[in-house]
């Protein structure tokens, strides 16, 4: 018998060699003839702790019950190995029994029990096993007091997760790092305390020095985060992507190109990131050099490299890129990329083809969806595509499928600000007025401004400018600039000047933006010119010269083999100083004023 024992005990002394049900069947067979399921706490431990790695916890359960007096170390198992298993309430209440029966408790019996009162934020559970640990003499433990910082923040109790690192009596790396983190960590960040505190360490390691850089960058501030990542002692891979992603994300985009030029080591999540940030800058030819440098440095583009690659396409307007990468995405599906079968990578090609207005591709896309994995971001990008390029019969058509097709996927918000933009551009006011007024009742969607604003533009399109404005003073929401900029723009077609007057002059109260304001100045001053009212228009023309606001200058972009092209105001080789052209401007009014005036 002692040698079945000491057998027994020897492979549960290596428990990597318990990894499947099969032989945990076996040992606990060894386990019951032998009697150890009994009398060794050791051999019931280390059994319960390689059931609950199997997930076998229901199994480790009914083995534990089978003891008569499990000891501490059994016990602690119960509860740590429904801890890992993401089952804190179960731990909890083992952790209850045990006190129940009076079994002594140890550091790892608080550590388990307060990191479950973490995990599902019970606060006043917390606290009183806050108060079990400090009666039994753990309040001092260093790991007890790091979980005890863990629990209160995890709870919103910044102050007590203070208090507890403050009075701790000795404190390590790992300590300082978990208060850091706590300043860091959340929606908002504390920079200065974490600050503080960073400069306090006595001791720096790896994660305390990302955890600081990386709260710089979530709070905007690069020059903080690049002096700190250049005066760190260590750097990783993890660090430099964060300082990536931050460049990436305040669009400088020079210094997020320098930084990956010296990055010796760099993975897939780098590669993306300078690939996003140059597409949300526009510079997409740039993109697509990093996008080939990438296949030549054996670096496999997945989704997310090639929805960023797209997404710039769709904005640029650059159709043979986007055609390119679709021929890419087929030859490569199933190798290290999906197909674009795959719901992502087809609504990124529907919203790419419908922006270029190439809405046969877009539709043979969508199509060629299962529409078993069809979502309601691949149903908005086929109806907005359709919508944008004036196909409003067949954006409707995509909408209406939608609800009734075999796999129901419900509209949300978008669905609804393209479902009556269609309405908009094909001037179906009948139909526009069902679609809104279904939105609360039918499809369970509050409307929102924009969907107001897309019916003011309805009405006012139709020449219903008063029904419009009656629409507007009835809002539940305070109209914003688009719903009174839809409505200046009615009074132009319609030549209302009364309403108009009325529109630029809440325009002016909600809109700050100098540009904007000049749009709408402008608007207002061919309203005026057309009923002939022309001091009106000079008035007009003299307050943009007076508060110095012209309208932005834009830009044009046209693909040209390959490469994308942009021109605009930029390009112009001879520009006045600001004082020479607001006073050419005035000249310029002065003189058309006088050429149409009767």
């Amino acid at each position: 018998m002692d040698s079945h024992n000491e057998l027994v005990i020897s492979i549960l002394r290596q428990p990597t060699s318990l990894n499947n049900y099969r032989r945990i069947m076996l040992i606990h067979v060894h386990l019951i003839r032998t009697g150890l399921h009994l009398t060794s706490s050791f051999a019931v431990g280390n059994f319960i702790s390689r059931c609950f790695v199997l997930g076998l916890c229901s199994y480790a359960c009914r083995v534990f019950d089978q003891m008569p007096q499990p000891n501490s170390f059994v016990w602690n198992n119960m509860i740590r190995g429904y801890q890992n298993n993401n089952q804190p309430q179960p731990a909890l209440h083992f952790y209850d029994r045990m006190r129940c029966y009076g079994v002594v408790t140890d550091q790892f019996t608080f550590i388990n029990a307060v990191t479950a009162c973490a995990d599902i934020r019970d606060y006043w559970k917390g606290k009183r096993v806050h108060g079990d640990l400090l009666r039994c003499g753990f309040g001092s433990d260093m790991r007890v007091c790091t979980s005890l910082i863990n629990f209160h923040s995890a709870c919103g109790a910044i102050s007590c997760a203070r208090k507890v690192f403050d009075e701790m009596p000795v404190k390590d790396v790992v300590s300082w790092t978990v208060i850091l983190l706590v300043y860091v960590s959340g929606k908002s960040v504390d920079i200065d305390n974490a600050r503080n505190l960073f400069d306090d360490m006595p001791d720096k390691d790896l994660v305390s020095w990302s955890a600081m850089i990386g709260a710089y960058v979530k709070s905007d501030n690069m020059d903080k985060a690049r002096e700190l990542f250049d005066k760190s002692p260590v750097s990783d891979l993890l660090m430099c992507n964060v300082m990536l992603g931050g460049y990436s994300k305040s669009g400088e985009i020079d210094n997020l190109l320098g930084l990956f030029d010296k990055m010796r080591c760099k993975d897939l999540v780098s590669w993306n990131t300078v690939i996003c940030g140059l597409v949300q800058t526009n510079r997409l030819n740039e993109a697509m050099t990093f996008f080939k440098l990438m296949q030549q440095q054996k670096i496999k583009p997945n989704d997310i490299t090639l929805v960023s690659i797209l997404s710039g396409c769709a904005k640029a307007g650059a159709l043979d890129i986007g055609t390119w990468i679709h021929s890419y995405i087929d030859k490569n599906s199933g190798s290290h990329i999906p197909s674009f079968d795959d719901v992502v990578i087809g609504t990124a090609l529907i919203d790419m083809y419908s922006k270029c207005g190439a809405l046969k591709s877009a539709q043979y896309v969508f199509d060629r969806l299962p529409k078993s994995n069809l979502d309601v971001t691949a149903w908005n990008a086929i109806i907005n595509g359709f919508s944008m390029n004036g196909q409003s019969k067949v954006a409707l058509d995509f909408f209406n499928q939608m609800l009734t097709d075999d796999h129901v996927v419900n509209p949300n918000e978008v669905t609804l600000v393209g479902v009556l933009s269609a309405c908009v551009h094909g001037g179906l006011v009948k139909e526009g007025r069902r679609y809104f007024t279904s939105m609360p009742t039918s499809l369970g969607i509050t409307p929102s401004i924009e969907h107001y604003g897309c019916m003011v533009d309805l009405l006012g399109r139709a020449g219903l400018i008063e029904e419009a404005y009656e629409f507007i003073k009835g809002m539940p929401l305070i109209p914003h600039s688009g719903v009174w900029g839809a409505l200046l723009g009615a009074c132009r077609i319609y030549g209302n000047v009364k309403l108009a007057e009325c529109a630029m002059d809440h325009l002016m109260k909600v809109d700050s933006n100098d540009g904007d304001v000049a749009g709408y100045l402008a608007i207002m001053s061919n309203i005026y010119g057309g009923a002939g009212m022309w001091e009106e228009v000079d008035q007009v023309r003299k307050m943009m010269v007076g508060k110095k606001i012209c309208k932005v200058p834009g830009s044009s972009v046209v693909e040209v083999n390959g490469f994308i092209h942009e021109f605009g105001a930029g390009d112009h080789r001879h520009e006045r100083p600001y004082d020479d052209m607001y006073e050419l401007l005035d000249q310029l009014s002065t003189e058309l004023i006088s050429i149409n005036s009767p």
